[in-house]
């Protein structure tokens, strides 16, 4: 068992504070995934809890146990890093073992660990080669081998498959859950691809500016985000944003006016906002629909093949661009003028500041926000 509980974390250089009172729960065989833009301070806060960065304020407790001044050798962590880091002098066994020689760990012990490890990871094969002689995904496993071996309480991935190239980082993705599983540990990776976090996650963190913005499984983030970063930030591609006005709202709906006038009932509560109010619309580009009939319209400016599905990038006359999800055999062209329909049950609205407004009919999506 292996739980870690971070209470008012802080963490200043200088003057200047990266990380303003962070409060979080992972619980045991959690799969945490941090993820948000460049600079918000999600490997600063890996590294508080891996020991390598001293905390300015607040606790980290490991099993209900405070380590903020135990050394990072003996907090019963293990980190894998961005760069593999490995030994070019080393086979791949006794960079795996290494830890565990510098432990004292006997030989037959050490030989024991590195076998199982890689059994685990699928590099029986591999283990007499240099690291030279190995692929990208290779050397990786390699790193995270490094890791099981140490049988630690808790795995710390710092942008582990940053490296790699498309087909491999799928690759990878796919072997990390499957670790997961096999192990039944607890991970906190770090990462700023929300696609990783999507597919890899049992509860997501999404950090900006140093401060959690939500936490929650990962549909639960999709279909009921707490503020517009949240919603823009989840998701690929990410949701559309149109500027709507507040005609009137109640506890049961909002009415709003669209650019070009239209009038559509969102059903959430907006009691609280007066008449005339600007909120911002969110749609994504999957409930957005081609439709003859649709109140929306525009140009399309780009498409995008994928195969299975067509983007399309639509501009109308007040200059907003959305993103229309269509089959992938879809004979929307370039220059193509379109009208759009959409789904309101599934559209948020957002304040000013950016906070969603809460929805009072139940999403029947909801029911999948279990990872």
């Amino acid at each position: 068992m292996a739980t870690l509980e971070l209470n008012g974390v802080r963490k200043s250089f200088g003057d200047v504070e990266v990380i303003k009172g962070v409060d979080l729960h992972v619980a045991d065989r959690d799969f945490v995934v941090f993820v948000g833009p460049s600079g918000c301070g999600k490997s600063t806060l890996l590294r508080m809890i891996a020991g390598l960065e001293e905390i300015s304020s607040g606790t980290i407790e490991l099993d209900g146990e405070e380590i903020n001044d135990v050394p990072p050798a003996k907090r019963g962590l293990a980190m894998v890093f961005q760069s593999y880091a490995l030994y070019p002098h080393m086979s791949v066994a006794d960079n795996m073992g290494f830890s565990l020689r510098l432990a004292g760990v006997p030989k037959p012990e050490r030989r024991k660990a590195v076998e199982k490890a890689a059994r685990i990871l699928q590099l029986e094969d591999y283990l007499d080669r240099r690291p030279r002689a190995l692929s990208g995904g290779q050397r990786q496993r390699v790193a995270i081998g490094r890791s099981i071996v140490r049988d630690p309480k808790i795995f710390l991935f710092d942008e582990p498959l940053s490296n790699l190239d498309a087909a491999l980082r799928v690759q990878m993705r796919t072997e990390l859950a499957r670790l997961h599983d096999e192990l039944k540990a607890t991970m906190i990776y770090v990462t700023h691809d929300q696609i990783e976090a999507m597919t890899l996650a049992t509860k997501i963190v999404v950090l900006r500016a140093g401060r959690i913005e939500q936490i929650g499984s990962p549909l639960e983030l999709y279909h009921h985000p707490a503020n517009e970063f949240v919603a823009g930030f989840i998701g690929s591609p990410k949701m559309n944003f149109l500027q709507v006005e507040l005609v009137r709202g109640s506890d049961e709906g909002a009415v709003i006016r669209l650019p070009g006038d239209a009038e559509v009932t969102v059903p959430v509560d907006a009691s609280a906002d007066p008449p005339g109010t600007v909120l911002t619309l969110g749609v994504r580009p999957e409930h957005l629909m081609i439709d003859d009939d649709g109140i929306l319209s525009g140009e399309v400016v780009v498409t995008e093949r994928l195969g299975g599905v067509t983007f399309a990038h639509v501009r109308d006359g007040q200059g907003h661009e959305m993103i229309v999800q269509a089959a992938g055999n879809s004979r929307v062209r370039l220059h193509d003028r379109l009208h759009i329909s959409f789904d309101v049950e599934s559209c948020h609205l957002f304040r000013s500041e950016g906070e969603a407004l809460r929805h009072v009919t139940r999403n029947p999506l909801a029911d999948l926000s279990a990872h």
